[in-house]
């Protein structure tokens, strides 16, 4: 079991600079040419299709092999995705606490909350 909470910390760390990554792609080059709102859905559905692609390739690496490991690992990506989110986007990125809680409301159009989901 070790050996699969490691793999599944790595591959959350690929994860979560991949998520970085879409988030500079975002502001660099989405917003430009489709604005804020429609930048941010586009981003969400293309860093949702990262996360699904990456896990089920790495579903064999991580070790992953019943329904109930599948569980741990998709929680423990949901913990550490949402730690990241709202620690590291508060004290390392230097988000107020309301813009990272605006980013999960759905009725306003925000549709980040589909991230952890896919966790």
């Amino acid at each position: 079991m070790e050996s699969v909470a490691l793999r599944a910390a790595l591959v959350w760390l690929i994860l979560a600079v991949a998520a970085v990554l879409n988030g500079v792609f975002r502001e660099a080059v989405l917003k430009s040419v489709f604005g804020e709102r429609i930048a941010h859905a586009v981003s969400t559905l293309l860093l949702g299709g990262i996360i699904l692609s990456v896990a089920f390739a790495a579903r064999g690496w991580i070790g992953i092999s019943s329904i109930g490991s599948a569980w741990l690992v998709g929680f423990f990506w949901l913990m550490a995705t949402l730690a990241f989110e709202f620690l590291a986007g508060h004290y390392l990125f230097g988000n107020s606490w309301n813009k990272i809680f605006v980013e999960y409301n759905a009725a306003n159009g925000r549709v980040w909350i589909m991230i952890p989901i896919h966790q």
